[in-house]
């Protein structure tokens, strides 16, 4: 009895010291190897591979494609006829129902760097020319802004304008119009300022 235990230890031993090897003979069991190694289908580096199967895949949406919740795309073109029918453009939006909080907040962040706080066009980029840019930008309180149609206000933003570049992958359809319609609600607001000024100049 006591050999076979010593025989058996010695076994035991054995397998012991060769399953210390570096040699891993079993990679063993991986659970949800989906989340160690990824079976993903690298679109961006594989259109070589595509092309040599007859894809043509650019990665771009296809033609005429909406982004979910935008509204359908400015239709005029970028010319001078598109700019000039651009005035007879209407905000599509109910500016009843515009959040003008958030309006505002699309405006400093992506106009107000260069057109100013107050849409002075004193913006922080041209400070009255003490800034980077040396061109002024527009006062949307001056008068021939208050004057420009909405449509080519939003014309000027979609596909830019002199100086300006096109605004059109920064900000939805829908954020654009929703700009335009807090400049003329701040452009309306401070022509009754002025009317009630001059009113009141008149009275004394």
């Amino acid at each position: 009895m006591k050999n076979v235990l010593i025989i058996a230890g010695c076994v035991v031993a054995g397998l012991v010291i060769v399953s210390c090897s570096d040699v891993r003979r079993n990679p063993g069991r991986t659970y949800m190897p989906d989340m160690a190694y990824s079976r993903a289908y690298e679109t961006y580096s594989s259109k070589e591979e595509l092309e040599k199967k007859g894809i043509h895949y650019n990665g771009m949406p296809v033609e005429g494609a909406i982004a979910q919740g935008d509204m359908f795309p400015y239709a005029l073109k970028n010319d001078s006829t598109g700019y000039t029918q651009s005035a007879t453009v209407k905000n599509p939006l109910d500016t009843q129902s515009i959040d003008m909080v958030e309006a505002e907040r699309l405006y400093l962040i992506y106009c107000g760097i260069c057109h100013g706080a107050k849409l002075d066009g004193m913006g922080p980029l041209f400070g009255g020319g003490e800034g980077p840019f040396l061109a002024a930008p527009k006062n949307f309180m001056a008068d021939d802004m208050k004057a420009m149609p909405e449509g080519t206000m939003f014309h000027s933003v979609t596909y830019g304008k002199n100086m300006m570049g096109s605004y059109a992958s920064q900000l939805s359809t829908k954020q654009r119009w929703e700009v335009i319609a807090y400049i003329k609600a701040k452009q309306a607001g401070a022509a009754a300022t002025t009317a009630a000024t001059d009113t009141t100049a008149v009275a004394k």
